[in-house]
């Protein structure tokens, strides 16, 4: 989920009072020139820490023509070289990773463990890109006609750029820009202006680690910049992750200017808990997954579905289990989940406690009676928990994207299944049971990108690609892993003859292989 920038708080510090986040063009910090920026706060505390500038269109046009100028020569770098670099920005990111996530709890509210487990999960991309030459082998066939072989190649597209959202600033860059220049394109990279420090301090170490100067740029902004980059004739495509509004703005718009477009869009995952599922593992990976990153991302289980008889227990459990989450700030070494990204959107999700109430479900938890939501001037809510919701609630309907877990009731696993598939979504899903018939025939059925199997979260490992179905996905190709290799490059077929020169002759005829 990303958002456009919204209005300045009016506890914003005033224009030259707060250090401000500029731009990485050309290898090396350059600092807005537009006179426009925004406010960036620790959630933790709701105070303004710093400013990011916003770019214009010009200032966008020259990280597209730096990235253009550096684009022959990072292409015609080679596969070792590139290699070589990839594995020493692995361990640059993996050395500084608690650098890295100590700005993600700054700007995020992420707690240490998430903003750690965030930086693992991208570091796997990393290490997937590092096997770039094995990635980009053709196909050769020898012969193919007498004296002609065939071969294909894949080669870079030239200047892509991606858009990434506030939930995850560090995992979802390195999700788009390893795979990106490994195959030897180069990159801009549109950061959340919510959370934007960590955009330059990966742009930091990339520069130590060697990648040339322009290969690796940094535009923050909002609208603006991203309307530039789906416009710029010299960027080939353009990687997304985001809402599904936002999400189908940006495909449709790339496209009818000629780019190529991968767009993740919103999602609203099930878990489907089956009659035979073990009571306590479903609990506990539902609290896992529907509060981890304090409910802030794509793959969060955002509805349980619970089947039959199971129900009663299943919410009992959760429920005795809702007040051992530790909440609080990231400098609580004890706390398990943060606070929200800013005080529009905690308030937006608390309000999803009151629509579902006034249509008939029952708040089993209110996170607006935890302290931290009271005395805080933090972005704080408590779990959660919503039972007996149906699918024409606002609560079911809407991807609320915070730490509010709700309950849908039904008898069948055929209803289940059609709740699942009806969803315009399809992100992710899992299921809970111990019939291996009845988990094989829910992979089968369900028409969902990623299914996890007694697995809440079916992020998939970085060798197979991410993605959804539905409105959670625009574009053909998921992101990274093989299909990522397959976005930032094309294929070229190659028919080569080397024949004696006395054998040439004129023939108008079709090509023939016989």
């Amino acid at each position: 989920m990303t958002q456009v920038a919204e209005p300045s708080s009016p506890h914003a510090e005033a224009p030259g009072s707060l250090p401000s986040i500029g731009h990485w063009i050309g290898g090396q910090v350059v600092a807005g020139t537009s006179g426009r920026r925004g406010p960036v706060f620790d959630p933790a505390t709701g105070r303004q820490t710093k400013w990011v500038d916003f770019a214009s269109v010009d200032e966008l046009d020259r990280a597209a023509q730096v990235a253009a100028d550096a684009f022959p020569a990072w292409r015609a770098t080679s596969l070792s070289k590139r290699t070589e670099i990839l594995f020493r920005i692995r361990n640059l990111v993996d050395h500084h990773r608690r650098d890295l996530a100590a700005l993600l709890t700054a700007e995020h509210g992420k707690v240490p463990s998430d903003a750690l487990g965030e930086i693992a999960r991208g570091l796997e991309n990393l290490e997937f890109a590092c096997g770039i030459p094995h990635l980009m082998k053709g196909s050769y066939s020898e012969q193919a006609s007498s004296g002609v072989d065939v071969f294909q190649i894949r080669q870079p597209l030239g200047v892509v750029a991606g858009i990434t959202p506030f939930n995850f600033p560090a995992m979802v860059p390195m999700w788009m820009f390893a795979t990106a220049i490994a195959t030897g394109n180069t990159f801009i990279l549109k950061p959340s202006e919510k959370d934007p420090s960590a955009s330059l301090f990966l742009a930091e170490l990339l520069h130590e680690a060697g990648v040339p100067d322009g290969v690796f740029n940094v535009v923050q902004g909002d609208k603006i910049a991203v309307d530039r980059i789906l416009e710029h004739p010299a960027i080939a495509a353009v990687s997304f992750v985001g809402s599904t509004p936002i999400a189908r703005y940006i495909y449709e718009t790339g496209t009818k200017h000629g780019k190529r477009v991968q767009a993740l869009g919103g999602a609203k995952n099930h878990m489907v808990v089956l009659p035979d599922a073990d009571v306590d593992m479903a609990a506990d990976a539902a609290i896992s997954a529907g509060y981890g990153s304090s409910g802030e991302r794509c793959m969060a289980i955002a509805t349980v579905v619970a089947v039959g008889d199971v129900a009663d227990p299943l919410v009992d459990a959760i429920r005795a289990r809702l007040g051992k989450v530790r909440v609080g700030p990231g400098s609580d070494p004890e706390a398990e989940m943060g606070p929200l990204v800013t005080g529009q959107h905690r308030d937006k999700v608390a309000s999803y406690l009151d629509s579902a109430r006034e249509q008939g479900a029952t708040v089993v938890a209110d996170g607006r009676e935890h302290p931290l939501y009271q005395d805080s001037d933090g972005f704080f809510l408590g779990v959660s928990l919503i039972d007996q919701v149906t699918p024409a609630m606002d609560a079911y309907k809407d991807e609320i994207f915070g730490p509010v877990l709700t309950v849908v009731r039904v008898p069948t696993y055929e209803d289940a299944l059609h709740l699942v598939n009806d969803n315009p979504y399809g992100n992710g899903t899992a299921i809970f049971t111990r019939d291996g018939g009845a988990a094989r025939q829910f992979q089968f059925d369900a028409n969902i990108g990623m299914v996890g199997i007694n697995v809440p979260i079916p992020v998939p490992v970085a060798y197979y690609s991410f993605g959804g179905w539905k409105a959670s996905l625009f574009g053909d190709l998921h992101m990274y892993g093989p299909e990522g290799v397959q976005f930032y490059t094309r294929g070229k077929v190659v028919t080569s003859r080397w024949p004696d020169p006395g054998t040439s002759k004129i023939d108008l005829g079709f090509p023939r292989t016989r």
